[in-house]
């Protein structure tokens, strides 16, 4: 019985913590300087760390998220699109922070460790990065490239899509 008690206490600690924001259109903003840990633990400072021409961050704010994020993956793969891409799974709220140790555990065993270093988990942030993009609609994943200069070139933020796909890659450049 004192398990079940504590277990919703923390789901309620979990959910009732989190913040509502509106969807945004990003396109043409900068992009915020947000701080993360990849699950090889090294901390990484975006997009300050990031020295390529273009990067895409795939932000995910929920659980339910990882299967838009994979869809997104395979569709980048099969499509030969070579840019470098970072998994976010983006948490807002004290509770997440409390159990970031148990939570990076839980994906790490999910995740093949060749892969650890593409996945950069924010907690910290969270709540700027959901209030930047918005997070309605939360299991969809948030596709943000970004360039060189943290300028937000595309941005989609409606599920998976074939269309969404070739948005994205019309703004590639053509070896993409």
């Amino acid at each position: 019985m004192l398990r079940i008690i504590l277990s919703a206490c923390v789901l309620l600690l979990i959910t009732g913590c989190s913040s509502q924001y509106p969807n945004q259109q990003l396109v043409g903003k900068q992009f915020p300087s947000i701080a993360g840990q990849t699950l090889e633990q090294k901390n990484i400072t975006i997009p300050n760390d990031f020295d390529n021409e273009y990067t895409l961050l795939l932000i995910a704010y929920k659980q339910d998220s990882q299967f838009d994020v994979d869809r997104w993956l395979i569709a980048l793969d099969m499509t030969d699109t070579a840019v470098p891409t970072y998994e976010l799974p983006t948490m807002q709220g004290m509770a997440p922070r409390m159990f970031s140790t148990f939570i990076d555990s839980g994906m790490r065993k999910g995740i093949p460790k060749e892969l650890w270093g593409g996945v950069i988990t924010i907690y910290e942030d969270g709540e700027q990065v959901q209030a930047f993009t918005g997070n309605e609609n939360p299991n969809n994943t948030r596709v943000v490239l970004i360039n060189r200069d943290a300028d937000i070139v595309y941005f989609y933020d409606r599920g998976f899509s074939v269309a969404a796909l070739n948005e994205l890659k019309a703004v590639l450049p053509k070896s993409n």
